[in-house]
């Protein structure tokens, strides 16, 4: 249980720091965006992004504050990224996390706003963070996470997620949506806490290839859920792929080599934390409790 004290530990850290910035926030007649904004930072997210980013930091003997402004950055560059994709141009859904929408709370311009407005303040902090940092690992954390959160990254694989729907796809392409549509940004999460954890070369691309690793585990598994997963657990609608006419890793390899394709990825993520030792244990615990969806 350990393991598990440390994670929710690491979640309240995370939180905390979330609820300082927000307190932060000056009375505005723009209020209302500042409420929709923490409406989706705080509806049920498990804070996995910057979890994973701390993690990194201590693993590799990081110390120090610095790592707060990024990952709380991470989280709220992840958030807009849900609220945008919820929206009836993209998905439509009407839940995230078993609560309303933030557009279905908000109203779409407002939706849109709030996820700019994430989006802004994500980069806000990285910059803030890296004008009194004395090194050069905080402007490289941010291009790493920036890289990733691009159209290179996220954005090219949000693109190619949409205009793929309705038409016939292989695995080249599915493969291409889940390395940069959510891989990425669990990749960035990793190689960043490495970054400003001044971690060696060989360890920040030990770190970056188990992003990539648990990252693409990661959203196989969630294509799995789509089919077998509980309404009610997920805090969401189940088969939205159906519903969208999306194909998916399950609907091309079938469910059982899916599970088994899971399982590998996570025992080849976890190898790459050898160079880590003891270090790293952690990081191997949380790759093995996200395989089975714990978190």
């Amino acid at each position: 249980m350990k393991y598990k004290e440390e994670l929710n530990n690491k979640i309240k850290l995370i939180n905390d720091y979330l609820d300082k910035i927000f307190d932060s926030f000056p009375d505005s007649q723009a209020q209302i965006i500042y409420e929709a904004m923490k409406y989706s930072v705080f509806a049920g997210g498990k804070r996995l992004r910057p979890v994973l980013m701390l993690s990194a930091f201590e693993a590799v003997g990081g110390k120090g504050e610095i790592i707060f402004p990024f990952a709380c950055a991470i989280e709220m560059i992840h958030t807009y990224s849900l609220i945008h994709d919820d929206l009836p141009a993209m998905d439509d859904d009407d839940y995230r996390r078993g609560k309303k929408t933030n557009h279905k709370v908000y109203g779409e311009g407002l939706a849109i706003l709030a996820g700019d407005a994430l989006l802004n303040k994500a980069y806000e902090l990285m910059i803030k963070a890296s004008i009194d940092y004395p090194g050069k690992e905080a402007l490289l954390a941010m291009d790493a996470i920036a890289s990733c959160a691009g159209t290179e990254g996220m954005i090219g694989g949000q693109v190619v997620d949409l205009i793929s729907e309705g038409r016939p796809v292989d695995l080249d392409i599915i493969n291409f949506i889940h390395k940069n549509k959510t891989a990425a940004m669990i990749e960035s999460s990793l190689k960043a806490g490495a970054i400003l954890g001044q971690a060696s070369k060989e360890e920040i691309e030990a770190l970056a290839n188990l992003g990539y690793c648990i990252g693409m585990a990661f959203q196989i598994q969630d294509d799995i859920l789509d089919i077998t997963g509980d309404e009610k657990e997920l805090g969401k609608a189940i088969n939205s792929d159906l519903k969208n006419n999306k194909a998916t890793f399950v609907s091309i390899k079938g469910l059982e080599e899916s599970k088994k394709y899971v399982e590998r990825l996570t025992r080849q993520g976890m190898d790459y934390l050898e160079i880590l030792k003891e270090r790293g244990n952690f990081l191997i615990w949380l790759s093995d409790y996200l395989m089975t969806r714990g978190f």
